[in-house]
């Protein structure tokens, strides 16, 4: 009997401070890959960046225990369109493995942000999620804000700057200037290009600026400072390529001062509301906007876009995720699961989309 089956490669880990985000998602998604319909590959990179293809199950992922499998093989991604898949490094020589389609489950840098997209375009491999441009595009929130004020997207007084200038005593001066000129306090300051509010602080006066810049410089060399946003916090999920699809509006109800990275992922303490306390008015002012956005900025698969609403109910759309969290308490999951599309169903609209892009 001929399989027709095709072959998912999940990859998962990465050079990343999320890299145990990627490990949860991963797990969660793999628990839901239905075996019926696909052959199911799993591609682990470790924090050290070795590439790795497991062959344990999803549990000794979400532990970070599959680092340590014996069965472990040394592996690569060919970026030959020849090969069309993974070369294993097999004690007795090495195995081409061929892949239909590439699952990445990569937060951060070097897993969202177009380096490994790059990649997976070079292989000639269809893959979830949106391509390279955009992925860069959506990640350094200096371009995002850009490219978003440009076409007259509601967001927050912002300003950027490269990290070293303001270690330069004269730049720093300036900055701060413009910081008071420009943007009301509290504001955050964040790295351009991280992802799940890493290196993120909240700034009450200019005298916690240095030390916001620091951290903040710390994740990457480009700093982004916004004006901070008293209202809602609302997400909504887009899923398609150009006739792209909005969710329900979801709400959050952050656990700690802002949404910070535990209150994502970690403690599960935050409060979601789907769908978000908002008038039907505001819910599909968010939808549009998310839609108008989504295809702005090129993407394609799937993006979770965030926005405050005011007390007015002004929507100020604060910044586009294109890999969002897939764990068990994550935001784009649950909001397509609230629009009718259960979570296995999304898995697999995504592979088709990934073949269709």
């Amino acid at each position: 009997m001929e399989n027709n089956k095709k072959t998912i490669a999940v990859v998962f880990g990465g050079v990343s401070s999320e890299y145990e985000i990627s490990l949860l998602s991963s797990a969660s998604i793999l628990r839901h890959l239905s075996k019926d319909k696909y052959e199911i590959l799993c591609l682990g990179i470790t924090r050290e960046g070795r590439w790795y293809l497991y062959h344990g199950g999803p549990d000794d992922i979400a532990s970070d225990a599959w680092v340590n499998a014996p069965d472990n093989v040394p592996a690569v991604l060919s970026p030959d369109p020849n090969t069309h898949g993974i070369l294993a490094f097999y004690p007795d020589g090495v195995k081409t493995l061929r892949v239909d389609v590439i699952f990445p489950v990569l937060h951060g840098k070097n897993g969202e942000d177009g380096t490994i997209q790059g990649l997976f375009t070079m292989s000639g491999i269809s893959y979830v999620g949106c391509h390279t441009f955009a992925s860069s595009v959506c990640m350094d929130k200096a371009a995002t804000h850009t490219i978003l004020s440009a076409n007259r997207i509601e967001q927050t007084p912002y300003l950027w700057f490269y990290a070293d200038r303001y270690t330069d005593p004269e730049g720093r001066a300036i900055i701060r200037k413009k910081v008071a000129a420009r943007l009301n306090f509290p504001v955050f300051v964040k790295p351009a290009n991280a992802g799940s509010s890493v290196g993120i602080s909240k700034v009450a006066s200019m005298d916690d600026l240095d030390e916001a810049v620091e951290k903040a410089a710390a994740e990457d060399t480009k700093i982004v400072i916004e004006e901070g946003v008293i209202g809602q916090e609302v997400e909504c999920a887009v899923l398609g390529n150009r006739d792209a699809k909005a969710s329900v509006v979801g709400e959050i109800g952050a656990s700690a001062e802002f949404y910070d990275y535990d209150d994502k992922y970690k403690n599960g303490t935050s409060q979601l509301y789907i769908p978000a306390r908002i008038s039907e008015e505001i819910s599909e002012e968010i939808r549009q906007t998310a839609v108008r956005a989504y295809r702005l900025l090129g993407c394609s698969g799937l993006s979770r876009v965030d926005f405050f609403v005011t007390r007015e109910g002004q929507v100020i759309l604060n910044e586009i995720n294109t890999l969002p969290g897939f764990t068990a308490i994550s935001m784009y999951p649950k909001l397509w699961e609230a629009s009718g599309l259960p979570y296995s169903d999304l898995l697999d609209r995504l592979i088709e989309l990934a073949q269709e892009a």
